[in-house]
């Protein structure tokens, strides 16, 4: 089958066309720029430089091809309006277009739990939560539109759209979430955010890449699904500050103690982004108002509805995922 993966360099997508060539299918990745250090003689791999926000997909790259993953983003948490609304909303818009315009019929989009974000704890969340118009985040904010438009573009039988919300995700190669954790723990400068006993999902690369494989199958054996968004996680949600000092003291780091309360970190974040957006820095401040909110809050989903409607079931556990990861952690 041929599939194109958008983002197909980064973590999440670069995995998942692993994946998918293990599965014999033929992939094209399109990426802003092809790294040099990429393998580009995969067989049944090819790689096209295109920027998704700048317009349509050239129609060659989506000849014959049977489904998309778009999977590119701009996650992060500094940064101005205009460029998450670029990469994420406005980009998905022209994958939309080109699909439509080109004869692709199926459409998987990796979103994200954070689409839900009211800034207040959310324990065991179901699809049901209502879309974030909450400005604190403009990657969540974005996102929500985007994933708005990729399930309002559904078309039982004609073009079937789904969405995937994959919450926290960590295993090898992850460049962000867990290397920067170790990072900050290791420069001591991080801090248990509230009473450290919050609750929340962490789903290893492994199962996220399952759930799209479970997604992608759904949408070739059933030409009716689609239209809707659903929650990926282990089914299995962890006290955030005490498996972090499990990680730190499998790696060999001493336990994390210090406290700082949600009220502060609250406000400090409101300072950061205020003084961030006043000097026009590029790099993430240390503290924001979301990542406030998601390191001291309960924020974990049920994937029920996955479960039901697309046969997901996490391959690994959490146990056996971070025995799996160590290695690769350890070498950090």
């Amino acid at each position: 089958m041929q599939v194109i993966v958008t983002g197909g360099t980064g973590f999440i997508g670069g995995s998942l066309v692993r994946k998918l060539l293990k599965q014999g299918h033929h992939v094209r990745v399109i990426t802003r720029s092809v790294p040099p250090s990429i393998e580009k003689n995969l067989e049944g791999l090819s790689y096209h430089s295109w920027d998704l926000s700048g317009g349509p997909i050239p129609a060659a790259v989506l000849s014959e091809v049977d489904l998309v993953f778009h999977v590119a983003a701009k996650a992060g948490v500094a940064g101005t309006y205009s460029s998450y609304h670029s990469a994420n909303y406005q980009a998905t818009l022209n994958v939309l277009k080109s699909c439509q315009a080109n004869g692709v019929s199926r459409l998987v989009y990796t979103s994200t739990p954070s689409v839900a974000f009211s800034g207040k704890p959310i324990r065991a969340g179901t699809e049901s939560l209502p879309y974030t118009k909450n400005r604190v985040s403009f990657y969540a904010l974005t996102k929500a539109m985007a994933e708005k438009a990729v399930l309002d573009a559904h078309r039982p039988g004609k073009f079937q759209t789904l969405s995937l919300r994959p919450h926290l995700v960590w295993g090898e190669g992850d460049p962000h979430l867990l290397p920067r954790v170790i990072s900050r723990h290791k420069a001591n400068k991080l801090k248990i955010v509230g009473d450290g006993k919050n609750l929340v999902d962490l789903t290893h690369i492994d199962n996220v890449c399952q759930a799209h494989l479970c997604a992608m199958k759904t949408l070739l054996d059933n030409t009716d699904t689609g239209g809707k968004a659903y929650f990926i996680g282990q089914n299995e949600p962890v006290p955030l500050w005490p498996w972090l000092n499990l990680l730190f003291a499998e790696l060999g780091l001493p336990q994390l103690e210090k406290h700082i309360g949600f009220g502060q970190a609250h406000f400090a974040g409101l300072v950061l982004e205020r003084f961030w957006r006043l000097f026009r820095l590029k790099s993430d401040p240390p503290m924001t108002r979301f990542v406030a909110c998601q390191l001291a809050h309960d924020h974990w989903f049920s994937s029920q509805a996955a479960k039901k409607d697309l046969g997901y079931e996490p391959i690994s556990n959490m146990e056996q995922c971070l025995e799996k990861s160590l290695p690769w952690l350890r070498k950090l």
